[in-house]
């Protein structure tokens, strides 16, 4: 029998605003206890990503006050599991998206990333920043427990989001894939490219990011506003900077397709249809994921093993660990480790 506290320690975003001002403040929280169809986790690492920073500096507007934020997390379930698939011990992953309808016209038709009505963990609900969490038991993901919970903590956004935005932009096989910001995300999203036997270009500001990029198989890497020594069939802005949208566009091929996969991007400056959209340029959103990506990219990470770059910080240093990511102050995903 797994004894649960009555209490547990958390982060919450308390008053959005630059990570200099100290949004997140560490509290003691109730335990939540699961209803019908959810399980309790506690919570061994949750990686950090961009949006949770998005949240606490206030460039996305909180669904709801002092929320938990993280959507990354790694743990075991200690109450609620129901079926042969999930039981109380199981590792788990918990995800960005939380909860769909499964009714409206979106869900029908396999698009629930587009629910009118979807939930997402660490901003309609508490996530990851805590010593245990709830979720619905249909919307986390087994995972093996032999694997360092650090190293499978960031395919749960940073990977899963990143196979979408690869999905979304249409790269033939064998194709020239231009990748603008090389984070988390993106040195993950590289990867699966390169393993289908794509010529990968990378475009980002950070030079030891540009290292790191070689040094997995990238094919260049240059500037984030430089031009790609081919011109590419695809590419995928992960860098929250609208100005490189024009640049992006400018350097595909015909036909080529630009996806955007952050949740929140500064404005972009007017096009020129001739020379940003013209020959059939397509330019596109991703919006979340489905579930079917999410087991679809940790089946293919499963059997195609990724190098994932990782910045450990103890539970404690989580407000350091957002100021890094803001001050682009890492190479890969950094890990909260809030227990064993």
């Amino acid at each position: 029998m797994v004894r649960i506290p009555d209490e547990m320690n958390a982060w919450v975003v308390d008053r959005p605003g630059p990570m200099s001002t100290e949004p997140l403040k560490r509290v003691r929280i109730p335990v939540p206890e699961p209803l019908p169809g959810q399980v309790l986790i506690k919570v061994e690492v949750c990686a950090v990503c961009r949006t949770d920073l998005h949240l606490a500096e206030g460039d996305l507007e909180p669904h709801r006050p002092r929320t938990v934020p993280g959507h990354e997390a790694v743990g075991h379930i200690v109450a609620g599991a129901t079926n042969a698939d999930l039981t109380v011990g199981s590792r788990v992953g918990v995800a960005w998206l939380r909860s769909t309808c499964g009714t409206c016209r979106y869900c029908l038709r396999g698009a629930e990333n587009l629910c009118l009505y979807s939930t997402y963990t660490g901003w309609d609900a508490d996530g990851g920043y805590a010593e245990y969490l709830l979720a619905p038991e249909a919307y986390v993901y087994p995972l093996p427990k032999d694997h360092p919970a650090e190293k499978l903590a960031p395919l749960l956004c940073a990977g899963i989001i990143g196979y979408r935005a690869l999905l979304q932009a249409d790269l033939p096989p064998g194709g020239r894939l231009g990748i603008y910001g090389f984070g988390a995300s993106a040195h993950l999203t590289a990867q699966v490219a390169i393993a289908q036997g794509a010529a990968v270009h990378v475009l980002t500001r950070s030079e030891k990011a540009r290292e790191l990029a070689l040094d997995l198989g990238a094919a260049s890497a240059r500037g984030a506003y430089d031009t790609p020594p081919e011109p590419l069939d695809s590419a995928i802005l992960f860098a929250p900077v609208g100005d490189l949208v024009p640049v992006a566009l400018e350097a595909l091929d015909r036909g080529g397709t630009l996806a955007v996969a952050g949740i929140h991007l500064t404005d972009i400056p007017s096009l020129t249809y001739e020379r940003h959209l013209f020959q059939e340029r397509v330019l596109r959103s991703v919006t979340a994921n489905t579930r079917e990506d999410g087991h679809a990219f940790l089946a293919f990470a499963a059997h195609n093993p990724l190098q994932v770059t990782t910045v450990p910080y103890d539970f404690t240093q989580a407000t350091d660990a957002l100021t890094d990511l803001a001050a682009d102050r890492m190479n890969g995903a950094a890990v909260l480790h809030i227990s064993n």
